[in-house]
């Protein structure tokens, strides 16, 4: 039966319950149906808290009968608790009957009243234990997707941080700021000065150190492109400048910021909000159209190399993984627009 098939609350339960509202004096409601109807089957006065008052109820209930059973609450004494009793050992036409019309019992007597529900199917369930045992699973963490997992850690990052809160509908904010207060100390400054003047192809990576957001150089010197996958950091983010004699009719310095996947989310946010403020910074350290217009980003540094260069600035027909579409000046083939269907005679 569905809840549509006639059973309805009676006058005298609807007024019983009216009664207990206002006057307080009742802390058990037990209701069941009988002849299509819903009844009041017995009433019980509080004598103790919540928890202790659930012993006198046991005798109210049968092993094999369902009931619905409203319970007042301590605090506030206000709300109430729907206990929906169905045991498993009751007449499956009985489980089907309660099960489809309990949704009747909190509209009719009014839902707002009701702040809390339990599914019990044994006399167990409405015990003290098991009403302990319902408050610990409402208090329990509840489980999360990986999605919600990632956003539980920026917030932990955040907190460790001391930065502001993530929040997800609002304009997308980093916790370490723009990263415009990344400091350059004089080593960094000046070895990417240096490669202004380098006549072979040369690297220097760079790290941040997170206590003072001060830039760290890390390695400086001469390398090929084919040794480039190995000289930057495999396991913890970085930023590169490549000197690149390859890098088309003349030489320029390519900008590298690499993220491996494994890195902490900490790391990961903190460079990924300071990688746009070293590359602008280092467009005033070097001579104007040195610096590649485009920036290199990796989660693979092993992937470095001369044609996955080309690809991410645009000087390869492969298409770059950023979106960037070629142009026909960069050697990207003209769009052809394809043929209609054939025409039918």
């Amino acid at each position: 039966m569905s809840a549509t098939s006639g059973i309805a609350a009676s006058p005298e339960l609807t007024a019983a319950f009216a009664d207990a509202v206002a006057s307080r004096n009742v802390r058990f409601l037990k209701i069941s149906i009988q002849n299509e109807t819903l009844v009041i089957d017995a009433t019980l006065p509080p004598s103790s808290t919540l928890e202790n008052d659930l012993n006198d109820l046991q005798p109210l209930l049968d092993d094999n009968i369902p009931a619905y059973v409203l319970a007042r609450l301590d605090d506030p004494p206000t709300s109430w608790l729907a206990a929906h009793y169905v045991p498993d050992t009751a007449k499956v036409r009985d489980k089907m009957l309660y099960a489809s019309t309990r949704n009747v019992v909190t509209k009719t007597l009014g839902a707002t009243l009701f702040v809390d529900t339990i599914f019990a199917t044994s006399k167990q369930d409405l015990t003290p234990a098991g009403y302990a045992a319902h408050k610990r699973h409402l208090a329990a963490p509840k489980p999360m997707s990986e999605r919600e997992k990632e956003i539980a850690n920026i917030k932990a990052a955040e907190r460790e941080a001391g930065g502001t809160p993530y929040n997800a509908s609002g304009p997308r904010q980093s916790p370490f700021g723009s990263g415009v207060g990344l400091k350059w100390s004089s080593d960094v400054e000046t070895a990417v000065r240096s490669l202004a003047d380098a006549t072979e192809d040369s690297l220097v990576t760079i790290t941040i150190d997170p206590s003072t957001e001060t830039l760290v150089l890390g390695e400086a010197g001469t390398t090929s492109v084919d040794a480039l996958g190995s000289k930057v950091p495999s396991s913890n983010p970085s930023f590169s400048f490549f000197s690149w004699s390859d890098a088309g009719p003349e030489r320029r310095i390519v900008f590298i910021y690499s993220c491996p996947s494994g890195s902490p989310v900490k790391h990961r946010m903190l460079y990924s909000s300071g990688s746009s403020s070293v590359y602008q910074s280092a467009k005033s350290l070097l001579p104007p159209l040195l610096l590649a217009p485009r920036k290199v980003e990796t989660s693979e540094p092993s992937e470095l190399s001369a044609p996955f260069l080309r690809t991410e600035l645009g000087q390869s027909n492969e298409p770059s993984r950023v979106g960037t579409p070629n142009s026909a000046g960069l050697g990207g083939a003209a769009f052809a627009r394809p043929r209609g269907p054939p025409k039918r005679r």
